[in-house]
């Protein structure tokens, strides 16, 4: 061996702590932040992320530019796709009910450094979110008052015509960001109550919105002499469909938040559902009611709904629809900086980021350094800095955790089963009875209970037609199907995004590998279809697994495809920035280093039905709990026939 090369046990012992698993620890619900958050609260979150200044400008450049009235189908398709991934964060945030998100739920079911990218990604999206929306925030106010600050500010500081940056500071934006960072600080409770206030006023312009947009409808606006209801057609819809989607983004705070909430396993799942719900009918109904009052093609795109009532003689409308667009970019605002900080939280507490932003604030229970830090930082995003080159960065952060959030329903429903009272992954399942001397250690094994399924092995109804899938062991098939799974959704999104212009193929070949791709996706999904999965009464699952789940990869993968090459070009810059700080700090101090030590070798017997007794050398890898020293010490003692 040339000296200074690695070894080929160092190198598996480097990939496997790449990959290395998070306990999942879904019992416990001790936790250092203040659970009080209700059903209530949460609903609220989410509402406040999703129905925010997306309402008041994008239902208007939708309809002009892309689908005309049928912007409503293109919003109720876009809540359905949307759906198919909220159904998943669902699932995982009452079953793992802690903070972190698409970060925890990849490190408990994908590995280490997956999780770590995700987490590093959804920190991006999160700041340049929060500033975008702050400087949209501030540009509302500049109109409403004739664009009297921005002048002022370019007549003291002057134009600024540096790349990257903006044209003037927007002291504005930063300030908004600050107050609503300390706001944020003083404590869950205090960001609620905040939320609460903005999104009842929001709502309530929505209602008043709806109300008087639908007594001044004019059908005649749909007619086939303005347009017609699709004036673009299937792909002005789809088209639509696309863009319409980002509006629903943010109810992953809920999620989020699941490690404040009072009843995590009930409220999360119905907090996703309704916000959602009401996030839709408000998006639906709005842009029902904006196409019926004045033709699409006469909308302002950029204050469709103000200039709409403006033009149906109704001015002063145009106040009430300004107050509740200020007050939705407020609560868009708390949601981002209540978010945040806690994913760096969560990062911080399993040691894959600085051990500061680990710190809870012993009064307010929050992470304030988090908040304070990560507020500033967004202020001076917003102060300083061009977003509109950097907003797809939103886009592509978001659709790759809905795609790793996904995957991470498939890979949990397949595993193995572990008692909520086990200290650890590897200990034994539901079937075995626990003592408390050394018979801890044998699992007795009846014939009823050797043909039991567990979840990864293939159904007893279809092992006499594919008994050739039987021969693996449990979750090896599993695992090769849901890759191949995933690289024929990339393969078919490519097809499907692409079509055969840009392929460069002949028609024929274009069919044929249409029809490859999907049958390959088909019968991969019909695969994992015919594994035993867990089926658990105590939280929410979501029904038609893996069916829903593969859908919702298939739909990220190709809104991810349709993003331009130099979003995926600065994306790969941030992967590489976040790759150095993994190696750099992350994989030495994870705390996953502290349970590998505690690794033991035990000796689990099995009675066989024939009454024979077999002994099985087995690594017992234990959660964070150390194990005792009875437990210590019955491992120790030679094992008796």
């Amino acid at each position: 061996m040339v000296r200074g090369l690695p070894t080929a046990a160092s190198l598996a012992r480097f990939c496997r702590k790449l990959n290395r698993l998070k306990p999942l620890g879904e019992s416990t619900m001790d936790t250092s932040l203040r659970r009080c958050l209700s059903t209530l609260d949460l609903t609220l979150l989410g509402v406040g992320g999703m129905v925010g200044s997306g309402l008041y400008v994008l239902t208007g450049t939708v309809a002009k530019k892309m689908a005309g009235p049928a912007v409503l189908v293109s919003f109720a398709v876009a809540a359905v796709a949307s759906l198919l991934a909220a159904l998943c964060y669902a699932e995982f945030g009452a079953r793992v009910p802690r903070t972190g998100s698409a970060y925890l739920f990849t490190y408990v079911s994908m590995g280490e450094l997956w999780a770590f990218l995700i987490g590093w990604n959804v920190l991006l999206e999160y700041l340049i979110g929060g500033a975008a929306v702050a400087r949209a925030w501030s540009g509302y106010l500049d109109v409403i008052f004739d664009h009297q600050i921005r002048n002022f500010t370019e007549a003291h500081l002057g134009v600024w015509q540096v790349p990257l940056l903006a044209r003037y500071p927007d002291f504005l934006a930063a300030g908004i960001l600050l107050l609503a960072s300390a706001f944020v600080s003083c404590g869950a409770r205090v960001s609620s109550w905040l939320n609460h206030t903005f999104s009842a006023i929001s709502l309530g312009v929505i209602v008043f919105i709806i109300t008087l947009g639908f007594v001044l409808a004019r059908p005649h606006n749909w007619s086939a002499e303005e347009g017609g209801f699709a004036p673009f057609g299937f792909s002005g819809i789809m088209a639509g469909t696309a863009t319409c989607f980002y509006a629903f983004v943010g109810f992953d705070v809920i999620a989020t938040s699941s490690e404040e909430a009072q009843n995590p396993k009930r409220a999360v799942p119905m907090a996703i559902a309704i916000s959602l719900g009401l996030a839709a009918g408000a998006y639906i109904l709005v842009s029902t009611v904006l196409t019926l009052m004045v033709p699409w093609y006469s909308l302002d795109p950029d204050s469709a709904l103000a200039d709409a009532f403006y033009r149906r003689g109704y001015s002063w409308a145009g106040f009430i629809v300004a107050v509740g667009s200020i007050c939705a970019m407020n609560t868009v605002l708390l949601s981002n900086l209540f978010s945040l900080p806690r994913i760096v939280y969560a990062m911080a507490t399993d040691g894959l980021f600085f051990q500061v932003f680990a710190r809870v604030h012993p009064r307010t229970q929050v992470p304030m350094v988090g908040i304070l830090v990560f507020g500033v930082l967004m202020a001076f995003l917003a102060m300083l800095l061009d977003l509109e080159a950097l907003v797809q960065f939103l886009s592509i952060g978001t659709l790759l955790a809905y795609t790793f959030v996904a995957t991470s329903v498939i890979v949990l429903r397949f595993q193995k089963t572990s008692p909520p009272s086990s200290p650890g992954p590897s200990s034994p399942g539901p079937l075995t009875k626990e003592h408390g001397s050394c018979a801890d250690h044998l699992q007795l094994v009846g014939p009823e209970q050797a043909s039991a399924p567990e979840p990864g092995q293939l159904r007893p109804a279809l092992r006499p037609y594919l008994g050739f899938l039987g021969r693996y062991s449990p979750g090896a098939a599993v695992a090769w199907a849901l890759s191949i799974l995933v690289a024929s959704a990339i393969t078919l999104g490519c097809v499907l995004v692409f079509g055969d212009s840009a392929l460069y193929l002949p028609h024929w070949a274009y069919i044929l590998l249409l029809l490859l791709s999907g049958g390959v996706f088909l019968l991969s999904l019909s695969v994992l279809g015919a594994h035993q999965q867990q089926h658990r009464q105590d939280t929410f699952q979501i029904p038609l697994v893996p069916l829903t789940p593969a859908l919702s990869i298939l739909l990220n993968v190709c809104l991810m495809l349709k993003l331009s090459y130099l979003t995926w070009l600065r994306f790969s810059i941030w992967l590489f920035v976040g790759l150095a700080v993994y190696f750099g700090y992350g994989i030495r101090h994870s705390k996953e280093n502290l349970r590998e030590p505690l690794g033991l070798t035990a000796t689990r017997y099995v009675v066989f039905p024939s009454g024979s007794l077999q002994g099985a050398v087995q690594t017992v890898q234990p959660s964070s709990q150390v194990p005792t020293p009875e437990e210590l010490n019955c491992m120790e003692q030679p094992a008796s026939p």
